[in-house]
């Protein structure tokens, strides 16, 4: 190649590429070095320099000013590199302008393949850069293969892969087809980027949002949170920081205008668009709306909520297998127990009953328990002397007794329990009108003494 060349190569290659100027000036620098080294030994002094002015690559070979000779590749005689340098002294370094044309073609073509093998490490490392700070975003592009499940999708310079657990399970695509999805992760791998997609996670729906509400992009609507079971339901929570823009109205659009655009990119998905609520009881209650609430029970210290509602709306705040319950778990972060009224006046009578069949516990005690929180035998049987010792009309020796029956009492229910067959009521996916938030597995909410009242109106549903 040309001296002359070299520059317009440099600057053609950044362009197509996207690889930065000085990356590839390096490389060829290397280049040079590696087939200098190819002809002249491992040893050999050598520094490659490319001027920008005139755009050649010189190669300068360094030799030792040396009073006796004894490696030729390595040191010169004073009186040789007195002809180069007249000031000259002993242990002073020369550089002489090697000719690359005497590099020869073994040589030239080790350079080829350090070139090569540069020019791909940049190239990766330019892809990578490009979609790290992409991570969040939604991508468009095109399928391009699908591999044991996995589908490959093109994304124009590089590959990106959706995994079959990304992926919502009633899709279908085949090769050609568009595709939308979020970046989820850019990995950095030996074989190059790897750019791993999701249409399933729940920032798809939040950046779908994003997307389609320019409040949202504005910072006037803020999505507080969202939880998704990708291809049938997700709940989205909305707030607005401006009273006069209603955050719920803004994301449904026009005749539902924007929030139609979503459900379409994602097939048919339901979404539930809710007010955010400070109180997380009433955002509880906007979460599983339309059933309507009578109470809510909140255990903070579990951080669960036992969720009471009318007989006649149990299934509607449970959802089918257990959903809306399960959704609205995870979009508030509590542990949520719905029961139905009659279930939990019965809980509550049975719980008064077993504080009554306790030795010496009169209705004037059982009150007084129930004023301070303990509910049942079981309550009873967890707590410390000293908490008992609070309630009037207990004393020391009483107080032990009562801790004692009580654990009595518990073990032989629970034996009695084991005995009985199993219920027969529970759905298939989990026990009815309960839901774990992605914590994990939480205890029961005890009853505690807090309470809130639902909040008025249903959320809208698209």
């Amino acid at each position: 190649m040309l001296i002359s060349e070299i520059k317009r190569v440099i600057e053609q290659v950044s362009r197509d590429k996207g690889i930065e100027r000085h990356v590839l000036i390096k490389a060829l620098e290397e280049a040079l070095k590696s087939a200098a080294r190819k002809k002249y030994g491992p040893k050999v002094d050598i520094e490659v320099q490319y001027s920008e002015e005139t755009g050649e690559l010189e190669v300068f070979q360094f030799k030792e000013v040396a009073e006796v000779v004894e490696e030729p590749m390595l040191q010169i005689s004073l009186e040789e590199g007195r002809r180069l340098d007249p000031e000259c002294e002993i242990g002073d370094s020369l550089g002489t302008k090697m000719d690359t044309n005497t590099f020869g073609r073994i040589a030239a073509q080790s350079a080829k393949q350090v070139i090569i093998q540069k020019l791909k490490d940049a190239e990766k490392d330019a892809v990578y850069t490009s979609y790290i700070d992409r991570k969040g975003e939604i991508i468009n592009g095109i399928v391009q293969r699908i591999d044991r499940g996995d589908i490959i999708v093109n994304l124009g310079q590089t590959e990106g892969v959706l995994p079959i657990r990304e992926q919502v399970p009633k899709e279908g695509y085949r090769r050609g087809d568009r595709i939308r999805a979020l970046i989820l992760e850019v990995l950095h791998e030996s074989r190059g980027p790897q750019v791993v997609l999701s249409r399933t996670h729940p920032n798809f729906l939040v950046t779908l949002f994003r997307t389609e509400v320019p409040e949202i992009s504005e910072g006037i609507v803020t999505i507080m949170g969202a939880s998704r079971e990708p291809g049938v339901r997700a709940k989205i929570a909305v707030a607005s920081n401006n009273s006069d823009i209603d955050p719920v109205g803004a994301c449904v659009g026009m005749k539902g205008s924007r929030v139609q655009n979503v459900v379409q990119e994602l097939r048919g998905e339901k979404i539930d668009i809710i007010p955010w609520h400070i109180d997380p009881a009433k955002f509880v209650c906007s979460s599983l709306a339309p059933a309507e609430i009578s109470r809510v029970i909140i255990d903070e210290d579990n951080r669960s909520m036992e969720v009471i509602v009318p007989d006649e709306f149990l299934s509607i705040a449970i959802g089918k297998k257990g959903q809306n319950v399960r959704l609205a778990s995870k979009l508030s972060g509590w542990h949520l127990d719905v029961k139905s009224e009659s279930a939990y006046n019965q809980a509550m009578q049975s719980g008064y009953n077993s504080l009554m069949a306790l030795p010496g516990v009169g209705i004037s005690l059982a009150d007084a328990l129930y004023e301070k929180g303990f509910y049942s035998a079981e309550e009873i049987a967890k707590a410390s002397r000293e908490e008992l010792l609070q309630i009037r009309g207990v004393e020391d020796a009483m107080a032990d007794s009562l801790i004692e029956a009580a654990q009595a009492a518990v073990e032989q229910a629970a034996a009695a329990e084991q005995d009985a067959p199993p219920a027969e009521d529970a759905s298939p996916d989990e026990e009815p009108g309960h839901a774990e938030d992605e914590a994990g597995d939480r205890p029961a909410a005890d009853p505690a003494a807090s309470s809130a009242e639902p909040v008025d109106g249903p959320a809208e549903e698209a």
